[in-house]
């Protein structure tokens, strides 16, 4: 269809003193051209609602569409729940143990103390017995042997009670803010993977049209609406070789056509650097006329809401204000 266009307002420019209200002196001939905004969903699925309809005007913002979310509904509550539990868990690194569990140790710690005290004074009346000759020396040897015993428990739960009472050591709790940063981005994919579900409008615009119904199956990336801002119409047309050099990037130029009133004043804002043909014919010096060159002119976003894509156009330079005559 875009090749066609471009042949029919390319042929336009043998016919243009016909057109354009009936003006006699050339114009460059052409045509409205929209570039559309295409609204898809990076993910797929069925779609749920359609907000709006062909012809419709909306705002920036305004819902387009929904589709089916249950599945990324859950997984966002399922990241959540897990985003929670490591947070708990990183928490607990910067505390002890319980204090029931403490008071277990303590108590234990007391039994060994009560144990190295009852050891240390059976050494002593042992070392009585042996001066006097009551007991052996092995006895004598067994009760220090025993005594260092109670002695070492002692030392092994007053540390256990200390250690139960720290909070985990420096990698731990690095480790532990490790899994709850690993857990918000999931909870951010999830959550970033839900909105994608329902999609809005990028820009005040017109709907041009829409692809699918309620109920029907969109893949990723498959558009479902069709946008057409005011600042994506635009005018191209095409010049002959032999006038090119009147023509100029930023040069302002005015639109007519059929029913449009007065005409639309636009702006040069491309020419191609290739020349394309009118009809097909060879390239030869006495065809030259037909040599033309596509060029575009963009029209202020108010006035470009007169226009509709593929509309017919004649394009003219827009003439200088007159000089004032100098004192």
């Amino acid at each position: 269809m875009m090749n066609s266009m471009r042949w029919f307002a390319a042929a336009a420019a043998l016919s243009v003193a016909a057109g354009c209200g009936g003006r006699q002196d050339a114009a460059w001939s052409g045509y409205a051209q929209a570039d559309y905004v295409y609204v898809a969903s990076p993910l797929a699925g069925t779609l749920s609602v359609l907000h709006v309809q062909a012809g419709q005007q909306v705002s920036r913002g305004n819902p387009l569409f929904t589709l089916e979310s249950e599945a990324e509904k859950a997984a966002r509550e399922e990241a959540g729940a897990r985003l929670e539990a490591a947070r708990y868990q990183a928490e607990n690194t910067d505390k002890g143990k319980r204090e029931p569990e403490v008071a277990v140790n303590q108590a234990q710690l007391s039994q060994a103390r009560a144990q190295a005290e009852l050891a240390r004074h059976d050494l002593a009346r042992k070392r009585e017995l042996v001066a006097k000759g009551f007991i052996s020396r092995a006895q004598l040897d067994e009760a220090q042997a025993t005594l260092a015993q109670a002695q070492a428990r002692v030392r092994e739960l007053s540390s256990a009670v200390q250690v139960a009472q720290l909070p985990a050591r420096a990698d731990e709790r690095a480790a532990a803010d490790a899994q709850v940063e690993a857990a918000r981005q999931v909870l951010k994919q999830s959550v970033w993977r839900h909105q994608q579900k329902e999609q809005s409008a990028p820009a005040d615009a017109q709907v041009a049209d829409t692809f699918f119904r309620p109920g029907e199956f969109v893949a990723a990336g498959q558009p479902v609406v069709a946008l057409l801002p005011p600042g994506n119409l635009k005018a191209r047309f095409y010049v002959p070789e032999a006038q090119l050099p009147s023509v100029a990037l930023g040069q302002d130029v005015l639109l007519e056509c059929d029913g449009c009133g007065a005409p639309v004043a636009a702006r040069v804002t491309h020419i191609a650097t290739r020349p394309e043909y009118t009809p097909p014919v060879i390239y030869s010096n006495s065809q030259r006329s037909k040599l033309v060159f596509m060029a575009e002119a963009q029209p202020a976003p108010a006035d470009a809401t007169r226009l509709r894509p593929g509309q017919p156009l004649g394009v003219r330079p827009r003439a200088a204000p007159p000089e004032k005559p100098k004192p």
